[in-house]
């Protein structure tokens, strides 16, 4: 059996991530909700037997709510951490009024990293806040 080797690159990456799709079952639910719990304003827009509501963002890393072909929500596999504002609190509150379950409340990683908290959404995905406070 191989050994997996590194390549050095010289160039330097500003992140290793550019953009995520949340699959979903029914986007304008899943709408509903992630602009319920974070405050947001998503817009639907449909082509090619897809819809997508992007998350809207001035900077950074981008991505999208996605139903079509292929797009099955899941609590396994990659956990997507979405920004929860100052403070996670307020977000994490609005999970279960939406029609999701928290699944662990606002818990401290350290002093440096923030807090975090889990939930289940209306799709069926496990997702995670994030926040300094």
């Amino acid at each position: 059996m191989g050994t997996l080797q590194t390549k050095s690159t010289k160039k330097k990456v500003h992140s290793n991530l550019s953009w995520f799709e949340i699959p979903v079952y029914n986007i304008q639910r899943a709408v509903n909700f992630y602009n319920f719990v974070l405050g947001l304003d998503m817009k639907i827009i449909s082509q090619n037997g897809y819809s997508m509501a992007r998350f809207p963002s001035e900077s950074g890393i981008d991505g999208a709510l996605m139903q079509g072909p292929g797009c099955i929500p899941s609590e396994l596999g990659t956990l997507v951490y979405l920004h929860g504002g100052d403070d996670l609190s307020s977000k994490i509150a609005n999970v279960e009024p939406a029609g999701g379950r928290i699944i662990m409340g606002k818990t401290l990683i350290n002093k440096n990293s923030g807090y975090f908290a889990l939930f289940i959404d209306t799709e069926g995905n496990k997702m995670a806040l994030h926040s300094m406070e």
